[in-house]
């Protein structure tokens, strides 16, 4: 059965980081595409962040130079590294895999950004 647990989310001033967890149990971690998606309050979920298995990288206009995705095999997690939080940012935070279609979700962290 394959899971994804996040962890991480919070509560935090403007302009503060904050760090996101994406475990995964029973799933091929290492050799597919995962990613992290937002949804905020009346808004359409929208993709974040994306990692491949190669090591690429690609991210929403809105988060490029503050967020960055990564990952440690060895432990089965992605990584979402938050900086520069806007209050716009306040959302609740889902990883998935695989990319671009994924079929698994995390249940979300959410994350809210004061200002």
């Amino acid at each position: 059965q394959v899971q994804l647990v996040e962890s991480g989310g919070g509560l935090v001033q403007a302009g503060g980081s904050l760090r996101l967890s994406c475990a995964a149990f029973g799933y091929f971690f290492s050799i597919n595409a995962m990613g992290w998606y937002r949804q905020a309050p009346g808004k359409q979920r929208e993709l974040v962040a994306a990692l491949t298995s190669g090591g690429r990288t690609n991210y929403a206009d809105f988060v490029k130079g503050r967020f960055a995705i990564s990952r440690d095999n060895a432990k089965n997690t992605v990584y979402l590294q938050m900086n520069s939080l806007k209050p716009e940012d306040t959302a609740v935070y889902y990883c998935a895999a695989p990319l671009p279609r994924p079929d698994y979700w995390g249940q979300g962290t959410q994350v809210t950004v004061s200002s």
